[in-house]
């Protein structure tokens, strides 16, 4: 018999509130709400809309040199990640491959890291092997929540103060109605926001409160994508791979100065020669002509007929109002502006190399 799937703290919660619930990576989880994909992504991006991601893996550790010793598996400088700082990064291979992303937060006396729920079983048990003399515990008494858009910071902040003085990528502990809370200016959809690790006690009660406010809304997983997506954020398993490199994904930026220099890192031969010379393929933004959308898997085709690539994420952009996308093609078809060909259901659809992201993101800086 195939295993249960799992509950957040909140799943009573999204049944009440009409979620429409389906198995992603082993969870029982909201994919919409009575408002609908398009709704929900159309009051993220204009109001507020609150997200379930208990799902994430949420570890802490402890010890000496923490940041130092995540050093030698991420290409990112958490040795000097100052406190109260939270920083994107990646567990790379010995051949330069992307194992997972995830965020790492300087929380003072211990490191505070949120993984995708699908490779907590990879990535704890790395950690757990590789960070010598470091204490990696798995915490499962917190949900986690999101807050995301341009009123988020009233949402939160009604209930917590504190919300308000973070800016993009800073953390801190403060009290919402009564429980102790992490909270962290952050997310994944392009808007501003945070993300709120809860004891899971009080879960439901602080989730209901930031539903109270007139301008938030719950969201599931459908708009999540929509929304990442338009604001050119990877999802691991599409864009992102234990075969693609930092460089071919356009993540060169997620690499500080030191770490791309000093290497010490898995895979730093080839991401390093990556840098110097320029990858073999890249990740670029792609933009359908007509209305038909390009699905992951997708051929890219040039102008020629050659195959130069593949779509990796695609569907509708609410916000841009039409077909995005977004895929690997060969570096010497990665101008912005090329034509290309999608070859959807067997016949070329013409489309073009574009910028990311398709919207602007709207951090709090």
């Amino acid at each position: 018999m195939a295993d249960a799937l799992k509950r957040t703290p909140l799943y009573d919660l999204h049944v009440e509130l009409g979620g429409k619930m389906v198995d992603f990576a082993g969870w029982d989880m909201p994919v919409q709400y009575p408002m609908g994909i398009m709704g929900e992504h159309k009051q993220c991006r204009e109001k507020a809309a609150l997200f379930d991601v208990s799902h994430m893996g949420q570890v802490i550790l402890r010890g000496s040199d923490v940041g130092q010793k995540l050093e030698t598996l991420c290409p990112q400088a958490y040795a000097t990640l100052p406190e109260g700082k939270a920083r994107y990064g990646f567990f790379t291979n010995a051949a330069g491959g992307i194992m997972d992303d995830l965020i790492v937060s300087n929380a003072g006396d211990h490191y505070f890291v949120v993984v995708n729920a699908a490779l907590r079983h990879q990535d704890i048990p790395h950690m757990q092997a590789n960070l010598d003399g470091v204490e990696v515990t798995e915490i499962f008494d917190r949900a986690l929540i999101a807050i995301q858009g341009p009123a988020a910071e009233d949402v939160v902040a009604a209930h917590c103060p504190a919300a308000r003085d973070l800016t993009f990528m800073e953390t801190t502990v403060a009290r919402i109605m009564g429980a102790e809370c992490r909270i962290s200016r952050l997310g994944y959809t392009g808007e501003d926001g945070y993300e709120i690790s809860i004891p899971e006690d009080k879960a439901v009660e602080i989730a209901r409160a930031f539903l109270a406010h007139e301008d938030c809304e719950p969201a599931g997983l459908g708009a999540r994508d929509s929304l990442r997506l338009e604001a050119g954020l990877c999802l691991y398993g599409n864009d992102i791979d234990q075969g693609t490199s930092p460089i071919e994904a356009a993540l060169g930026w997620a690499i500080q100065k030191r770490r791309k220099a000093e290497g010490g890192f898995p895979g730093a031969a080839r991401i390093q020669k990556e840098l110097a010379e320029g990858p073999a393929r890249k990740l670029v933004g792609i933009k359908p002509t007509g209305r038909a959308p390009a699905r992951q898997g997708v051929e890219i085709q040039d102008d020629q007929g050659n195959t130069i690539g593949q779509i990796t994420s695609g569907g509708f952009g609410p916000t841009v109002g039409g077909p995005v996308a977004m895929g690997y093609v060969s570096a010497d078809h990665s101008a912005q502006g090329e034509s290309v060909n999608l070859i959807i259901r067997g016949k070329p659809q013409p489309a073009q190399i574009v910028a990311l992201p398709f919207v602007t993101q709207n951090y709090k800086r």
